[in-house]
């Protein structure tokens, strides 16, 4: 159902049983999956490429140009997968190149007046909480939670699994399966309780926190820490996914 109060361009690709309220706004160079519902005055802008299944709140806008001065009004893009849900007064921003995408997964949950900068990734099933931003060309690891207020800058990683509390600021890498809190940031424990309800066994957990001990307080270099976790803890996904992850930073990892 489309209202005659919205507006949708004629050129826009609108899929099947999509739900589109009084005065939205639909613009030209957009498309749209099966399924979607568009609450009031939301505003897909072009060059959003939309999934099945999302949801979007009064507010929200997605597609809005990239706020990077190397932008010259290029067309590019901003794609979101199936499922997710846009909170109110959300805004997504798309690409700044046409060589680049702004990604947003499946199954997230994005809250409340977050913003999700140009050329941004966020993975599948995560959740960003109420008024937190996402810089430009940031990761978002799949099955993270970003708590409310958090700032990340541009050009860093969170890894997998990993949990930022309320309010936090950062701009290191944030390894996978890890919880930070305090001000400024750092390494506060391993993301026990989630990773427990999303089965992850008693050994694997165990090796994550193993892993960490050394990486955090071991007293030596992130190297060395490294060349220890490989030699003395049993090499699986998840230990590999830590190396690979801290081997491969290039702003290096919270403190």
């Amino acid at each position: 159902m489309i209202s005659p109060l919205a507006y949708v361009d004629p050129s826009a690709q609108i899929g099947k049983n999509v739900t589109i309220h009084p005065f939205a706004y639909i613009d030209k160079n957009v498309v749209i999956g099966d399924d979607c519902v568009i609450m009031p005055y939301v505003s897909i802008m072009g060059g959003s490429r939309i999934g099945k299944g999302n949801i979007f709140y009064q507010g929200a806008v997605v597609g809005t140009p990239p706020q990077d001065f190397k932008h010259k009004g290029e067309d590019t893009i901003v794609r979101i997968g199936d499922n997710n849900v846009i909170r109110e007064n959300a805004v997504i921003i798309r690409a700044s190149a046409p060589e680049h995408e702004t990604l947003v997964g499946d199954g997230n949950f994005i809250m409340q007046a977050v913003r999700i900068s140009h050329d941004a990734t966020i993975g599948n099933h995560c959740i960003i909480g109420n008024g937190s931003q996402v810089a430009g060309r940031s990761i978002v690891g799949n099955c993270s939670i970003l708590a409310s207020s958090v700032i990340m800058t541009g050009h860093i990683r969170v890894g997998e699994w990993s949990v930022i509390q309320g309010g936090c600021r950062f701009s290191n890498d944030v390894p996978p399966y890890v919880v930070v809190a305090h001000e400024p940031a750092s390494f506060y424990s391993i993301n026990t309780k989630i990773l427990q309800h999303n089965g992850f066994s008693d050994t694997i957990i165990k090796h994550i926190a193993h892993a960490y001990r050394i990486i955090y307080h071991a007293n030596t270099s992130v190297d060395d820490a490294i060349y220890r976790v490989e030699q003395q803890i049993p090499q699986g996904k998840e230990i590999e996914n830590i190396i690979r992850f801290i081997r491969e930073s290039k702003v290096g990892i919270i403190k």
